[in-house]
């Protein structure tokens, strides 16, 4: 077992048993499930019929934030490609550097620094031959008080691969309400930057959603949400010489 996921590990383990102490505290907490049926078609992956559900867990404590997710994408078998399935997941842990020291870790628009730790894993299986792949993150991360966003987060991170070799990686993720009379409409999602290493290219993932609040309108604010999201791939994973992907996704969002 390598340092990277070691520390990857430790940082996730640490968060969770911090969230489960006696004296740690949750300032707040979401789980959701979306659906959303591509509109545009996808590059790799050019099956007629493609369906993904998403399950989503985002809290914040005292002593720092946990995102979680987990896609289920399924294919339909056509007349050029098999069924396809796929399961895709990711935990995400950061430990607050105020925490963890009793001092405030802010400065200008920085509200906190972190110990930073993602963990991806993937198991899919295209008309029977399966694959899958278990990759480590560890890095440092800031929260942003930013004019506008509700939250604004960026992490760097070294990756330890599965199936390439090691790189960096950049995330940021936001958060960003509008109001528009009686319309609560929410503009949210990430962008990941991958460096380059012998094996593949850099690439670029640029992933935003905006979302109606049509909850509200019966009485349930921040319930039912319908929407697009957007996916603009640049080298996607890192293969060299691939086409920049275009996808937009019709979706529906469910908190619980």
């Amino acid at each position: 077992m390598s340092v990277t996921s070691n520390i990857c590990k430790s940082i996730i383990c640490s968060s969770l048993l911090l969230a489960s102490a006696v004296n740690a505290e949750t300032l707040w907490s979401d789980n959701s499930i979306s659906y959303l049926k591509n509109v545009d078609d996808f590059q790799l992956l050019e099956n007629d019929n493609i369906n993904v559900i998403t399950f989503e867990h985002a809290s914040g404590h005292n002593w720092g934030d946990v995102f979680f997710f987990v896609d289920r994408i399924t294919a339909s078998k056509d007349d050029n490609h098999g069924r396809y399935e796929e399961t895709y997941g990711e935990l995400s842990a950061r430990l607050s550097l105020s925490y963890l020291t009793g001092t405030k870790m802010a400065m200008g628009p920085i509200t906190d620094l972190y110990l930073a730790g993602t963990y991806e894993h993937d198991t899919g299986n295209n008309d029977g031959f399966g694959f899958g792949f278990n990759n480590y993150l560890v890095g440092v991360g800031a929260s942003w008080d930013v004019k506008g966003f509700s939250y604004l987060s960026s992490n760097v991170y070294l990756a330890e691969n599965d199936d390439t070799d090691n790189d960096y990686q950049l995330t940021v993720a936001w958060g960003y309400p509008i109001e528009l009379g009686n319309h609560d409409i929410i503009i949210d999602g990430y962008l990941d930057w991958s460096s380059a290493a012998d094996d593949h290219k850099a690439d670029f993932h640029f992933n935003p959603q905006i979302r109606l609040d049509v909850g509200k309108y019966f009485g349930k604010a921040k319930f039912f949400e319908v929407g697009f999201e957007y996916s603009y791939w640049h080298n996607k994973f890192g293969i060299a010489g691939l086409d920049n992907e275009n996808t937009l996704s019709a979706m529906i969002k469910v908190h619980l």
